[in-house]
């Protein structure tokens, strides 16, 4: 169900009054159906005052000079009408959006219940963490000691959660850009260079704004704001637009800087390189038909795709199904991928994949004309295919040894010199 569609919310509204429990989003839904319900009868006026309008400037040209009077008289009475009753219905209808762009998608029926991301439930494990001979140290003691990163310079520069990464530490995130970027060109994705400062209409429409405005770094001046993925632009690209379904799906990727503001994180996961403001990523994107199960294959190939990933890299892994409480406003399903990184002694977050059905494209107008000649919305996608410095983090603690180097990943040499970084 599109939480756009406000004859599903008017028809529905325990559902989506238990979707906002369960989502943790606070909307009034009552008043939005009070909203909803002024606003048709309204509707009705407005369409009967202007027939009553047309009708008098029709007859009055045949009415008598008496009558013409009269006719005037009720023409003014009936604009003024017109205009007070648009005023109305404009400022209702103004309300109604906003209330409806903070309103949930309804999730998928097998998504688990659950209050945070504690009550995701695990789908499998990849790989069996490491046990060392020696005592491991950690990212931030391994990327100082050997030169690859610098934090008090990166806090001088840009205050807290910033860095620097140095050297190899820079030929490091460049080698995993690079060896992603071919592995999706060579399943089919197409490459894109994408702007990072966007119109607010980007973030409205790709389900960040207004629900998420917090973690947005903006420009008030301009009417910009910073992107927190490259997820915003690519869904973006094609605003507005009816696309050939013969084309679909489209598969897109971007690799680009992004900034959050970590509004609300203060105090969790400081330590090192895990939540920072600013990082580089690498984003997969599908744009679909609105065909719920070709949507999740697509969804399993984009895991799969993140999931070779860090195969390559030979980091272990597990899959979680994320529930109710841990999905965003516009995410129909979701599944995280968890790296073990050994200085934390527990799986981190290090990929989301995402399944938007039609709340995405219903918000950007992105359709195409079904075999039938009539237009739908398409159905979105997304998912992580590497974010750096987060990767950097299981990379550097696995590939460490006893002597505090750090070997380079196999399917990474093809893109750095050397046995070490």
């Amino acid at each position: 169900m599109r939480s756009l569609d406000i004859k599903n919310i008017r028809e529905n509204p325990d559902l989506y009054r238990r979707t906002c429990e369960h989502k943790k989003i606070n909307v009034d839904i009552d008043r939005l159906l009070t909203v909803d319900a002024e606003m048709r009868p309204l509707k009705i006026k407005l369409e009967d005052l202007q027939a009553a309008r047309n009708r008098i400037a029709k007859i009055a040209p045949r009415a008598s000079e008496s009558e013409r009077r009269t006719l005037k008289e009720s023409g003014i009475k009936i604009k003024k009408d017109i205009e007070q009753a648009k005023d109305r219905y404009r400022n209702l209808e103004k309300e109604l959006n906003q209330l409806l762009f903070t309103m949930p998608l309804v999730p998928h029926t097998d998504v688990p219940f659950g209050r945070s991301d504690a009550d995701n439930v695990e789908i499998k494990k990849h790989g069996t963490p490491p046990k060392f001979t020696f005592t491991p140290r950690d990212h931030i003691e391994l990327g100082v000691r050997n030169k690859l990163l610098d934090i008090e310079r990166g806090v001088k520069i840009a205050g807290s959660r910033s860095y620097v990464l140095c050297g190899r530490g820079a030929e490091l995130e460049n080698a995993l850009m690079q060896h992603v970027f071919h592995k999706l060109i060579n399943k089919g994705f197409k490459p894109f260079s994408v702007p990072v400062l966007v119109r607010q209409q980007a973030l409205v429409g790709s389900g960040h704004f207004p629900v998420g405005e917090e973690q947005t770094y903006r420009l008030e001046d301009d009417d910009l704001a910073l992107v927190g993925t490259s997820e915003v632009p690519l869904v973006a690209f094609h605003q507005n637009e009816t696309l050939d379904a013969a084309d679909l799906p489209l598969r897109y990727l971007a690799n680009s800087s992004c900034f959050r503001r970590e509004a609300g994180t203060y105090g969790r996961d400081t330590h090192g390189l895990f939540r920072v403001h600013q990082f580089q990523k690498i984003e997969q994107l599908i744009i679909g038909s609105a065909d719920e199960e070709a949507s999740a294959a697509l969804h399993e190939e984009l895991l799969a795709n993140s999931e070779e990933i860090l195969q390559d890299l030979q980091l272990p892994y597990r899959v979680v199904y994320v529930c109710t409480g841990d999905l965003g406003i516009g995410q129909y399903r979701k599944h995280d991928i968890e790296t073990w990184m050994p200085s934390r002694q527990s799986y981190g977050e290090t990929h989301s994949c995402s399944t938007l059905l039609d709340f995405q494209a219903a918000r950007l107008r992105i359709r195409y004309r079904d075999t039938d000649g009539k237009k739908k919305f398409c159905y979105t996608l997304n998912n992580t295919a590497v974010a750096s410095p987060r990767i950097i983090i299981p990379i550097l603690e696995h590939y460490q040894t006893a002597d505090g180097k750090i070997k380079i990943p196999d399917c990474l040499k093809n893109y750095m010199q050397g046995e070490y970084l």
